[in-house]
Parts: structure tokens; C-alpha cells; sequence
């Protein structure tokens, strides 16, 4: 009777990105994580030991590399997953397997950060899902807002105001002013010429960019080389002055995750302004 009653001392219910509850009947302690900025949010909360299994893309901090590789979003092993005998899978909404995973009775937790808002409440969401102290999460939280406010300390007046066009991908895909990447540069005093309307991640043709003459450009390094080719680019303000920041592989993994490297980013996009713009 006693353990009974401990166990269900235990239990907590999160509600998670689907706005359904979901009950954890006791503090979980061995946890697959099949989303990179989860994973990360995971390890920041202090909570790395815990984790069995990782989607393909998780690669920070260091020691996740030694874990199972589960697939990823689209393509998640469910029998491998099963295997591990996780008491909790952390999943983004979007992806697929959530609905067989939960049939064969692992504990599915769907979250899928998409703004600075969301960050927080994962962080929040998470750390009551591990059994952490609300502090716990709210120390991480202020660290990440402490780190945003320096690097926007850093940006001098006269690089504020700066148009930017940040690319997350070839096809091409572009930041907005309504995604998370976009709220980070609002945060450093930049301009984003993707309006929110189009939506957080809107897939653009060339002539959206050369009409909105961005004066400085941040992508990937893998992408700059077919961008130069595109119809109309080499008339772009940005191009013409050199004014275009190329990011490592490594560098592109901390700016379009949206978690706790947060700060890092906005490091990362606050030295492109001061130096695209020629400050110091």
C-alpha cells in the first residue's frame, strides 16, 4: 500500500504541443530523444545521463555521440526504439511514428519549439516531465535571455537597422520575421526583409530577394556557392559589397535549432552585423 501511494505521488501530467495531457506515472529515467533541439534541452536541464537514444542529428554536446542512432523526424526506428525500453520518447509533432509508438505503450512527449515563447515553455515543460525543480528550468531560461541581451549589447547603434536575408535552406527556404531566427534578429536591432506573413520558413523565388535588396546576407557555407547563380544575385546590394556571412556546418547546427544555444546564435549573427556593416 505504501509504494502504491509513493508511485502515485510520483506520477506528474505535462501537457504537451498537441495541447493533449500526458501522464508520466513515474520520474523518468531513461529517455530517447528523436529531435536535436530536445535533445540539447534535455542535456541543459543537466539531464544528459538519462537519455538511451538519439535521432541521427543530434550532435551536441559531445557526449550524445555515443548513443544509439534512432533515425530521424521522418523516419524514426520503431522497433529499435522499442528495444531500449525508454519510460519517455521526446518527439517534434511533425513527426511520423508517434501514433505506433504510443500504441505499443511507450510514453510519447510531442513538443516542437518554434519561437523564443516556445523555447521557454519547453524548457518548463521538460524539466517537469524529468521531476527537476521549476528553478532548475528557470536558471537555464535566464542564462539563454542573459546571453540574447549581451550579444544585442554588442551590436553597435550605427549597425542597427541593417536588412538582412538569412537562408535556412537551398530550396530556397528563408527565416522570417515571424520565426525564431527572426526573433533574434529583431532582438539585435536588424531588419528581416522575409515578412512574418509569409510565414515562419517560407519557401522564396530569386526575384522575392532581388526585389528586397538585402544589405547583408547570412547562410550556410554549403548554400553560398549556389546562390551566387541565381537569376538576378549578382545584382544584390549584399553581393556587390561582399556583405554575406558564410556559417560552418557546426555554426548552421546553433543557428536554426531553437533551443538552448539560443544565446550562441544570436552571438554568431551579432559578429555578422558588426562585421558586414564594418564595425568593430
Amino acid at each position: 500500500m505504501t509504494s502504491l501511494c509513493v508511485a502515485q505521488a510520483q506520477a506528474v501530467v505535462v501537457r504537451d504541443d498537441r495541447q493533449l495531457p500526458v501522464t508520466l506515472s513515474q520520474t523518468p529515467q531513461r529517455i530517447v530523444s528523436l529531435l536535436p533541439s530536445l535533445t540539447e534541452t534535455v542535456c541543459a536541464l543537466g539531464q544528459c545521463q538519462r537519455l538511451v537514444g538519439v535521432d541521427r542529428y543530434s550532435n551536441w554536446p559531445e557526449s550524445v555521440a555515443k548513443l544509439p542512432r534512432l533515425g530521424g523526424g521522418i523516419d524514426p526506428q520503431i522497433e529499435r526504439v522499442v528495444a531500449l525500453q525508454p519510460d519517455l520518447v521526446l518527439m517534434a509533432t511533425s513527426a511520423r511514428g508517434a501514433d505506433r509508438l504510443r500504441a505499443l505503450g511507450l510514453t510519447v512527449l510531442s513538443l516542437e519549439p518554434k519561437s523564443h515563447g516556445d523555447m521557454q515553455r519547453v524548457i518548463t515543460t521538460l524539466g517537469q516531465a524529468l521531476g527537476l525543480p521549476d528553478a532548475q528550468g528557470q536558471r537555464v531560461w535566464r542564462d539563454m535571455q542573459a546571453g540574447l541581451e549581451a550579444a544585442a549589447q554588442s551590436v553597435p547603434a550605427s549597425v542597427r537597422g541593417a536588412r538582412v536575408y538569412f537562408e535556412v535552406s537551398p530550396a530556397p527556404h528563408a527565416a522570417s520575421e515571424g520565426s525564431f531566427i527572426g526573433e533574434t534578429l529583431s532582438r539585435l536591432g536588424a531588419r528581416n526583409v522575409v515578412p512574418a506573413t509569409l510565414g515562419p520558413f517560407p519557401q522564396l523565388n530569386s526575384e522575392f530577394v532581388v526585389r528586397a535588396q538585402p544589405e547583408v546576407i547570412m547562410v550556410g557555407d554549403s548554400n553560398w556557392a549556389l546562390m551566387r547563380n541565381r537569376p538576378g544575385w549578382a545584382s544584390l546590394r549584399a553581393v556587390q559589397t561582399q556583405r554575406v556571412c558564410t556559417f560552418t556546418p557546426e555554426q548552421s547546427d546553433v543557428l536554426v535549432r531553437p533551443g538552448p544555444r539560443m544565446a550562441e546564435a544570436a552571438a554568431l549573427m551579432a559578429q555578422c552585423l558588426r562585421t558586414e556593416r564594418g564595425a568593430p
